[in-house]
């Protein structure tokens, strides 16, 4: 397990909703998709950037504390790391990317020229 918690990266512990689309040193692209009544197991995302690609309702849960968000396609939203649950709760299926962020690299020095 990745934690003392128990939560995992979300593309083992919900490999059917989760799969990488690109990584690198940098980042890490996960597409998500799921159909009304889907839930997934615990997991974790590091800080990251959520574009939702279709009109969707959840239920996030995480510490104890549950939201229920509405979220329209087209948007980009900053997630700082979290570890959660989430089930969709409309009737509408879910597709989103997440970018997931890595530690920075190490800044260039601007090129001279």
């Amino acid at each position: 397990m990745d934690s003392e918690e128990g939560f995992q990266d979300p593309v083992v512990t919900n490999p059917g909703l989760y799969r990488v689309i690109l990584e690198n040193e940098r980042v890490r692209v996960l597409e998500y998709r799921d159909t009304p009544g889907a839930a997934t197991a615990p997991h974790r995302h590091p800080d990251s950037v959520m574009v939702t690609l279709s009109e969707f309702s959840r239920r996030i849960s995480s510490d104890g504390r549950t939201v229920d968000v509405e979220l329209p396609a087209g948007v980009a939203r900053w997630l700082p790391a979290q570890e959660h649950t989430g089930a969709n709760t409309g009737q509408t299926d879910t597709h989103s990317i997440f970018i997931e962020l890595k530690e920075p690299g190490a800044a260039s020095p601007p090129a001279h020229q």
